[in-house]
C-alpha cells in the first residue's frame, strides 16, 4: 500500500517554505480561496522558486474560474488542484482535459450520502473534511467506515493532529492526511509542530527517518 503521504496546507510565509524544505512532507497547500491564510499569484511564484521540488504544490481553490485553475497547473506554478466549492464535474472533465495534473475534490461529510456521492466525481483523489475546512475540527469519522471508501485515494482532514493521526492511518488507510490549523500557534505554522506531526506519522507507517 505504500506510506502514507503528508500534506502540511495553509502556507503563508517564506520561512514555511524552509521548515518544508528541512522535513520534507509530500504536498504544500497554497490557499487562494477567501481565509485568512489566502496567498497572491505573486507570492505563490515566489514560493515556488524556493519550494524543494521534491515537494509538490497543491493550489486550494473555491469556485475559481477552472480556466485560470488550468492555466497555473499548466504553467508549472501547481503540481495539483484541490476543489472545495460546487464545481461541477463538467468542469472538473474540462480541467482535466487542459492538464494532465492531479485534481483533488474536497467533500464535506455531514452523511453517509455525502460519502457515496463523492465516488462519482471523476477526479484523481477525494479529501474527506468537515464542512468548513482548515477549523481544526473533525467530522464523524464512523461514517467512513460504513462506506466503501478504498475505491478511491483520499486525502483525510479535519481535526488530524499528532496525537491521532496514528489512529486515522489505522482505522482509514488514507493515501494522505492533511493538517493546517494542528501544526500552527497563535494563526502561524509553527516549526516545532510540524515536524512532530511528520514524526507522527512516520512512527505510525513505521518509516522513522
Amino acid at each position: 500500500m505504500g506510506n502514507t503521504k503528508i500534506k502540511i496546507c495553509g502556507i503563508t510565509r517564506i520561512c514555511e517554505i524552509n521548515w518544508l524544505n528541512e522535513f520534507e512532507p509530500d504536498y504544500a497547500g497554497f490557499v487562494f480561496a477567501r481565509s485568512r491564510r489566502r496567498i497572491s499569484l505573486e507570492e505563490l511564484q515566489i514560493f515556488r522558486k524556493f519550494l524543494s521540488p521534491r515537494i509538490k504544490a497543491v493550489g486550494v481553490f473555491v469556485n475559481a474560474a477552472p480556466n485560470l485553475i488550468a492555466d497555473l497547473l499548466e504553467e508549472g506554478l501547481l503540481d495539483a488542484a484541490q476543489l472545495h466549492g460546487t464545481e461541477t464535474p463538467e468542469e472538473i472533465e474540462m480541467l482535466k482535459r487542459r492538464t494532465d495534473k492531479p485534481v483533488i475534490k474536497a467533500v464535506s461529510v455531514s452523511s453517509i450520502q455525502d460519502v457515496i456521492r463523492a465516488q462519482q466525481y471523476p477526479v484523481d483523489y477525494l479529501l474527506y473534511d468537515r464542512e468548513q475546512g482548515g477549523t481544526g475540527q473533525s467530522f464523524e469519522w464512523d461514517l467512513l467506515e460504513q462506506c466503501d471508501i478504498q475505491r478511491r485515494p483520499f486525502f483525510m482532514a479535519g481535526g488530524i493532529s499528532s496525537a491521532n493521526v496514528g489512529e486515522v492511518i489505522r482505522r482509514f488507510h488514507p493515501y494522505a492526511v492533511d493538517v493546517s490549523s494542528s501544526v500552527e500557534s497563535q494563526g502561524k505554522k509553527d516549526r516545532e509542530k510540524i515536524l512532530e506531526f511528520i514524526r507522527s506519522v512516520r512512527n505510525a507507517e513505521g518509516t522513522i527517518r
